[in-house]
């Protein structure tokens, strides 16, 4: 495992734990685009506890590799699809948001190649 590979992974992994966070404390700046986008406040729980999970799962993976493989695979999908959500909801100016959080869980899997 290479220092990149660890760095990057570590900055991925607080990205998303971060972000998870946020959610679970309600943060304006989380909450309010979640609520624009058409987002189901029963959902927001949900994605924050996806996003942890995703966190976990990276620091873990230094370890257990399988581990860090399916949790990047399943951030990536996850920042994907919240693309997908901005892009629909025409916020064209949100879409860089996560797209920042996406780049460093999808170098993290290349890097486990």
């Amino acid at each position: 495992m290479s220092v990149a590979h660890i760095v990057v992974t570590v900055l991925a992994a607080v990205m998303a734990g971060f972000s998870g966070g946020s959610v679970f404390a309600r943060a304006a700046y989380v909450v309010q685009p979640l609520a624009e986008y058409g987002v189901p406040r029963s959902w927001w729980n949900w994605l924050g506890a996806a996003k942890a999970a995703g966190a976990l799962g990276l620091l873990v993976g230094l370890f257990v590799p399988v581990i860090g493989v399916l949790a990047a695979v399943g951030l990536v999908l996850y920042f994907a699809g919240a693309a997908v959500t901005v892009a629909r909801a025409r916020s064209y100016a949100h879409l860089p948001f996560p797209l920042i959080y996406l780049a460093p869980a999808a170098a993290s899997l290349v890097l486990y190649a």
